[in-house]
């Protein structure tokens, strides 16, 4: 195996980019009305190596998500992850429920009544209760994952039903488009969000709603989102192998 070797304008360059994307969050979340701690931050890792990760984690970043059940078991042994949550926030395929659940703070994207229940499954056999958000296609694209809006409430309903498991909101990844089109996705997603907290819907919290990423942040924050997902802005575009 090649020796790694750390570079260090990257390393700057990763903390400059950690701190502006905070300060745009900041700002966004001012000209909403809202607080700056109202929207936490969460630095997205995928494909990223550890050596680039920490040294985001050691300024304080508290909030990390990972695409993939194998990346992140393969690298969490070498992140400063004292005092983080960590959540899995890519497709999760029901075979790897058993690998993930226990390891990670939260589930963000739960599509189905199938993968709920074998993360309530593999939860209770650990006698733990996992957090999820369910994954909604607010752009119905076929290529993505995630459930159509019309049939939230219904999965919903379906889900609060297991042990195991505990909704705590909604998530989503709108088409790629504009600023202001993907603000109306997430116009549309916020009205969800605010339609089912008002059901009152058992086992049921609509407390999180997590959306935005580095090109649309921004608009997110100003339409609701109370967790952003940020990885090229802070960490530059992925390198696949």
């Amino acid at each position: 195996m090649a020796e790694f070797i750390l570079d260090e304008k990257r390393v700057q360059t990763t903390i400059d980019n950690y701190n502006r994307v905070r300060t745009q969050i900041k700002e966004a979340a001012l000209k909403a009305g809202r607080g700056e701690n109202d929207v936490r931050l969460m630095c997205v890792t995928k494909t990223v190596e550890a050596q680039y990760i920490n040294p985001v984690l050691d300024l304080g970043a508290d909030l990390i998500g990972e695409n993939r059940v194998q990346e992140f078991l393969g690298k969490k042994d070498d992140l400063h992850l004292d005092g983080v949550e960590k959540h899995l926030i890519g497709h999760l395929q029901t075979n790897k429920v058993r690998q993930i659940v226990g390891e990670v703070d939260m589930i963000e994207s739960v599509d189905s009544l199938k993968l709920a229940a074998e993360i309530a499954k593999q939860s209770q056999k650990r006698d733990i209760v996992t957090d999820v958000l369910v994954e909604v296609n607010v752009g119905k694209e076929e290529s993505k994952s995630g459930i159509y809006a019309e049939g939230l409430e219904e999965l919903l309903c379906q889900i609060s039903e297991l042990g195991g498991i505990r909704v705590r909101g909604l998530m989503t990844i709108p088409p790629i488009c504009d600023e202001s089109e993907a603000r109306k996705y997430f116009a549309r997603l916020r009205q969800s969000f605010e339609d089912i907290k008002g059901k009152k819907i058992d086992n049921i919290n609509m407390d999180i709603l997590s959306m935005g990423m580095s090109g649309d942040f921004e608009a997110a924050v100003l339409e609701g989102s109370n967790i952003v997902r940020v990885g090229s802005a802070i960490f530059g575009a992925r390198k696949y192998f």
